[in-house]
Order: C-alpha cells, then sequence, then structure tokens
C-alpha cells in the first residue's frame, strides 16, 4: 500500500517553492472568504453587491485549482487506480510507477507550452512554435494585450502595463493577462512537483503518486485487532 508523504523540502529551491505554494493558497482561500462574505453582507443587508466580486472570486477560485494541482503532487493526494499494480512485487510496483511518472512529466511539459502558447499573445508575447516541442518564436501572433475582465476595476499597481504592453493605451478594466498569467506560472510548477515526485520514487522516498490507503489500512488493523479481543 502506498502511505501518505508528509513533504519536507530538501533544498533552498525546495523551501522557497514551498512557500511561495502555501502562502499563495492560505492568501486565494482567504481573498474568497471575505469577498464572498462581503458581498453577502451587501446583498442580504444593504440590498448591493461588489459588481465585481463574483468575477474576482472566479478567478480566484480558478488560481486555487491550478494551484491545487501541483500542490496534489507534494502531499500525494491525487487519486489513482492501483488495483493492478499491487498484483506486481516491490520491484514491479516501482517500474510501474516510474512508467507513469514519466508520462506525467510528458504530459506536464505539453501543459506547460500550452499554457505559455495561450498566455503570451495577452502579454504580447510570442508563442512558440512546434506541435509537441517549442522550437522558437513564431511570429506575427496578433496580441491580444488589449483584452480586458469584465467587470473587475484596473488597479493603480498594474498602470505601468498600459506603456508596456498596450501602446499606452490606458486600461478601462484589468486586463486579461493578470489573471490569465496563472496559466504558465501553475503549469511550471506543476511541472517541477512532478519531476520532484519522479526523483522521491526513484530513490524510494514515496512508493506512489497517487493517493494512500491510510484509511483503509486503518479499518483493517481495527478489524483485525477487534477479531483478537473478540
Amino acid at each position: 500500500m502506498s502511505g501518505h508523504v508528509k513533504h519536507e523540502a530538501k533544498t533552498a529551491l525546495g523551501r522557497v517553492v514551498n512557500g511561495i505554494e502555501e502562502t499563495a493558497i492560505a492568501i486565494i482561500l482567504g481573498l474568497m472568504a471575505v469577498i464572498t462574505f462581503i458581498n453577502v453582507v451587501l446583498r442580504y443587508g444593504f440590498n448591493s453587491s461588489l459588481i465585481w466580486g463574483l468575477e474576482v472570486t472566479l478567478i480566484l477560485f480558478a488560481w486555487l485549482v491550478l494551484f491545487g494541482i501541483a500542490y496534489g503532487f507534494k502531499v500525494t493526494a491525487h487519486l489513482g487506480v492501483d488495483a493492478l499494480t499491487n498484483l506486481f512485487p516491490p520491484a514491479g510496483r516501482k517500474f510501474l510507477a516510474l512508467v507513469a511518472a514519466a508520462c506525467c512529466i510528458a504530459y506536464a511539459f505539453l501543459l506547460l507550452k500550452g499554457a505559455w502558447d495561450y498566455w503570451a499573445p495577452f502579454a504580447a508575447l510570442q508563442p512558440t512554435e512546434g506541435r509537441w516541442f517549442p522550437l522558437g518564436f513564431t511570429e506575427g501572433v496578433r496580441d491580444r494585450a488589449f483584452y480586458i475582465t469584465d467587470q473587475v476595476p484596473m488597479l493603480g499597481a498594474f498602470r505601468w502595463l498600459e506603456d508596456a504592453i498596450n501602446y499606452g493605451e490606458e486600461y478601462e478594466k484589468l486586463p486579461r493577462v493578470i489573471p490569465y498569467a496563472i496559466l504558465p506560472f501553475a503549469c511550471a510548477l506543476i511541472l517541477f512537483r512532478v519531476l520532484e515526485a519522479t526523483w522521491e520514487l526513484f530513490t524510494g522516498d514515496r512508493e506512489s503518486l497517487i493517493v494512500s490507503h491510510e484509511a483503509e489500512d486503518a479499518v483493517e488493523e481495527a478489524a483485525a485487532k477487534h477479531g483478537q479481543g473478540g
């Protein structure tokens, strides 16, 4: 049975990534709770609302999901089916886990490429050439830096983007490049976590990429003790 991995960073880079990841998740959850609470109070107490509240909450939820994918690899929380692999001896299970990890690495790399290619035009940058592997940057792609969100107001801290990517034109609302920036960032984080998990599989620090069976083990242990006591 695969056990739950309590992740402890062994390198300075790992500790930095852990700090960024856990801080971001905590901030996102806190902001979602605060905005939702304020909107409820305004709606039922003052017959009003933050017009941008729902859109911001949706953006934050999307960010949370993408961070959560990477976090799931860190704490071995992703679901999987191991009925077949458990039929193999430990060496066979490790080999199959490494094969699965290699597939995850390839998939995470494709996600990262696709995320960059989608986000880049919103940042007035160029997507990559090549269908499966980035062969350079393509040319002539129409930028989408002028795309804005529906209701989220423009923040003063991001006014520099008007000169940087929008040819000096003023943004009326927050440009989509900001909320969409999570795509390449989170996919890079997912790739990092998958590579980290693969290395731990290879060195024997973990047994699987999927969720543990601690609950099943606890039930079986309790049943065994009850049987002995009876």
